[in-house]
């Protein structure tokens, strides 16, 4: 098994069904599936149910109770869970192209994590996408998408399909390299040394987090955000709150300036 794609999801069973049929249409097919479920409710085992024959390898559903937002912890979880020697993080709101996967293994390098990004959508293009769109491919024109009532801007580069002007871009563009938890890719090893993500964190950063300790322990990262493409389904983030943010903040400066490379709250409970 070449990788394990770790998706999160949290009742958001619409959103995971589209992301799961991108997944069905990859080029490269030798991955897992492996669903980090932060407490959802049935309804998600109906949607892994339909995608049961759909892969090469059987669904991992890893699942725990609804306390609120643990993304670290059930990511974790999936992490101990996983196959592969390489992993692949995204979320249940991202529907891949059908190179996906492929650029991920392309780009791959010891000593590095990939670092990819997404384009976002509104809600009425998001809820208008059919399993069609996504195994025709659709989605990712930029000619279909303002057919239906896209208002194009510079960010649409992102979708052109073109391997010399993504790695260009990959090159000029300002972004930084950072650990996106809907788009990022590393060796397992390397997750493993810096102990996975910091279960002291609610949301706000958490995967910058993790790719900050990642620099800490002298890896480097690679941009891949025009050759590895998905685009974002729109939502509602219930989940934020500036106090839980303002504390992620302090964790991660505390993390930068002490050069912090294995939290103790992690995959690992360490004293």
């Amino acid at each position: 098994m070449k990788l394990s794609v770790i998706i999160t999801t949290y009742n958001s069973e619409e959103w995971l069904h589209k992301v799961l049929v991108g997944y069905s249409v990859q080029t490269v097919t030798d991955f897992e599936i492996v669903i980090a479920d932060d407490g959802s409710t049935s309804k998600v085992k109906e949607v892994l149910a339909f995608f049961s024959t759909k892969f090469q390898y059987p669904i991992v559903h890893v699942w725990q109770e609804d306390l609120g937002f643990r993304k670290s912890e059930i990511l974790n979880k999936a992490i101990v869970k996983t196959n592969a020697d390489y992993l692949l993080f995204t979320d249940g709101d991202c529907i891949p192209r059908n190179d996906f996967v492929e650029a991920h293994l392309k780009h791959k390098e010891s000593g590095c994590f990939l670092s990819g990004g997404y384009f976002k959508l509104p809600m009425s293009l998001s809820k208008a996408i059919t399993d069609t769109d996504i195994i025709n491919q659709n989605c990712f024109s930029v000619f279909w998408l303002k057919s239906k009532g896209l208002p194009l801007n510079f960010k649409v580069t992102k979708l052109v399909h073109n391997r010399f002007f993504a790695a260009f871009m990959n090159w000029l563009t300002p972004t930084k390299r950072t650990f996106n938890g809907h788009n990022t890719s590393c060796f397992k090893s390397d997750i493993l040394a810096v102990n996975g993500f910091n279960e002291d964190m609610q949301y706000g950063g958490l995967d910058r987090e993790v790719g900050e300790r990642m620099f800490n322990l002298g890896l480097i990262s690679k941009q891949i955000r025009y050759s590895a493409v998905c685009i974002h389904l729109d939502h509602s983030r219930g989940y934020y709150s500036q106090e839980g943010w303002d504390k992620n903040m302090a964790i991660r400066e505390y993390n930068k300036k002490h050069k912090v490379i294995k939290i103790a709250n992690g995959i690992e409970k360490l004293p």
